[in-house]
This record gives structure tokens, C-alpha cells and sequence, in this order.
């Protein structure tokens, strides 16, 4: 099928428009094995896997450090109506100092073909994020000052988010925004509520294939936050004989991380990846660890793809 030429135009005025729009969102937590876990980034890449794909991530940044940020995070997502769409749920549970938040998110996706091999997907992601923050737990707390003796309970804080993804089988790039809506959120330096700027993030990869036994993909992920200087992260892994997976991954001006991964059956992929900071605030805390596991069912088709990579 070929590519509608006033739909790509349309959705592109709706994710113009939605940027330019005076709004912004929450603080979104960073994962190094963002490439295992694209949907958090991108509601576009819902469905994109052929498959039904359920991930759970755990990551526990700056360790040794009181009150160091650690998420939770789950999510499902699967094709239907013969691949032209996708359905999806994300679920993560954020704790940084005095704070906690919870999010849940439903994500759909329209794929349209724009080549024999080649596919772009507009996603969207709508849900809902419950702050809570108990000050007692700060690093400064006073019991004297009246600001940090008013906790935040159960605050509800919507959000709506949209992404492009643009795919073949080797490589992929995406465009997304992960909310439009206005939120607040913790910030642990200022040690206290604020509220979050307008975030984009750009995502990239190909994959080389090497030999029958070897496949090499980088990446990179790009994050821009209004006023802000760009966030990013390069990587590139390998994929040895479809069962181990070695990589590196550098946040620019932030750490270097090792990554490594097994293929334990035709479903299940176990990841782990270890951050060491490249700033003087390695001094004070042991690296942040990731963990992943990630579930594809089966596929019908026997045709060769490179589900693993992305």
C-alpha cells in the first residue's frame, strides 16, 4: 500500500502544533537499556515487534547515595488487525528522596506501509501519574518550616503523549514528545516541587549484519528539555550467534555503562547493564544497575527478523 501523502502532512501539523503548544511535562526516568524498552520512549513503536512483548525493568541509579533515584517499570504491548495497529500498557513506580510517583498509561499505534520493507507509525499514550510526597524523609527537613510540613497526597496528574517511528527491518528512527500536559514533579536538587519543562526525545538505530553469527547495532537517543542543554546517550551492541548480547553505552558528559545480555530460550531475554559515572560525583556512590527481562510470544511466521534488537 502506498503511502497517503495528506495523512503523513496531518499528523505532522498535529505534532507541530502539540510542540509548539506553551505546555510541559514530567521529569521521565532514563534507562540505560533504553533500546530493549522503546515504548516507554516512544508510543509509536507500539505493536512494532510483531508479536505480543511484555518487559519488566528494574534500575537502581547512584547506589550508596541516600535517597537515590530507583524505578519500576512494566509494560505490555502487542499487533492487531493485522499489524495496522497496536495496543499497549505501561506501568512504573518512580522513588527519588521523599518522593514517589506511579504512572499508568494506555498506548495505540497506526502503522501505514511507505515501502515493500519499510513502515512509520504515529502513536499515542494517555493515562494518569499519582505524585506523593512525604517531606519527613528529606535530607533538610525541618520541622519548623511550614512548606516541608505540607505533604503532597495522592495528586493525580494527567498526561497525553505522542511519537513517530519510522522502521524497516535494519534500522529505525523516532521522533517523540512523552507528554503535553502540565505536571509537577520532585526535583531532588532544589528540594522541592517544581514543575517540568517540554521534553523531546530522538531515537536512531541500525543493524549490521556481520556474518550468520554476528550482528553489531548502534544507536543513539537524543533528549531535549526547553532551555535546557541535549542529553545524549550512543551505544552499540552485539549480538553473538542470536544468544549473547555484549554492548557499551555513553550519556554524555555523564557516565560510560557495560551492557550484557542472555537469550535463555526462543521467548525470554534477561539484560543487565552497569552505569559508572565519568563525573566527580563518582566519588560518592557504587554506579547504578539495570535489570530487564522481557517476554515475546512466539511468532507464527518463520520469516528472519532481528526481534532482539528492536
Amino acid at each position: 500500500m502506498k503511502i497517503n501523502i495528506n495523512t503523513i502532512i496531518l499528523y505532522t501539523l498535529l505534532l507541530t502544533i502539540g510542540a509548539t503548544v506553551r505546555v510541559q511535562a514530567q521529569q521521565e526516568p532514563q534507562y540505560t537499556q533504553y533500546m530493549y524498552n522503546t515504548m516507554s520512549i516512544n508510543p509509536g513503536y507500539t505493536g512494532s515487534a510483531g508479536t505480543l512483548e511484555a518487559i519488566l525493568m528494574h534500575r537502581s541509579q547512584w547506589v550508596g547515595v541516600d535517597g537515590a533515584p530507583q524505578t519500576q517499570s512494566f509494560n505490555i504491548h502487542t499487533p492487531i488487525a493485522d499489524e495496522k495497529m497496536g495496543l499497549g500498557l505501561t506501568a512504573a513506580n518512580d522513588n527519588l528522596g521523599p518522593s514517589n510517583q506511579v504512572s499508568l498509561e494506555g498506548n495505540f499505534s497506526y502503522t501505514i506501509m511507505t515501502g515493500y520493507n519499510t513502515k512509520i507509525a504515529f502513536g499515542v499514550k494517555a493515562g494518569a501519574r499519582m505524585l506523593n510526597i512525604d517531606w519527613s524523609k528529606g535530607r533538610f527537613y525541618d520541622a519548623n518550616d511550614v512548606l516541608l510540613n505540607t505533604n503532597v497526597d495522592n495528586k493525580i496528574l494527567p498526561s497525553i503523549g505522542a511519537g513517530a517511528y519510522f522502521y524497516s527491518d535494519k534500522w529505525y528512527v523516532g521522533l517523540s514528545v512523552p507528554s503535553f500536559i502540565k505536571g509537577d514533579y520532585y526535583n531532588d536538587v532544589r528540594e522541592s516541587v517544581i514543575t517540568e519543562k517540554l521534553q523531546y526525545y530522538l531515537i536512531g538505530g541500525y543493524v549490521f549484519n556481520i556474518n550468520d553469527d554476528l550482528l553489531i547495532k548502534p544507536t543513539v537517543l537524543a533528549r531535549a528539555l526547553s532551555g535546557e542543554p541535549i542529553t545524549v546517550d550512543v551505544s552499540a551492541n552485539l549480538l553473538i550467534q542470536n544468544t549473547v548480547t555484549l554492548g557499551l553505552s555513553y550519556r554524555w558528559d555523564d557516565s560510560v555503562s557495560g551492557l550484557a545480555g542472555f537469550q535463555i530460550s526462543n521467548s525470554f531475554f534477561v539484560g543487565y547493564s552497569y552505569d559508572y559515572s565519568v563525573t566527580d560525583f563518582n566519588k560518592y556512590n557504587d554506579g547504578s544497575h539495570e535489570i530487564i527481562i522481557r517476554y515475546q510470544l512466539p511468532q507464527k511466521s518463520t520469516r528472519i527478523k532481528s526481534p532482539r534488537f528492536f
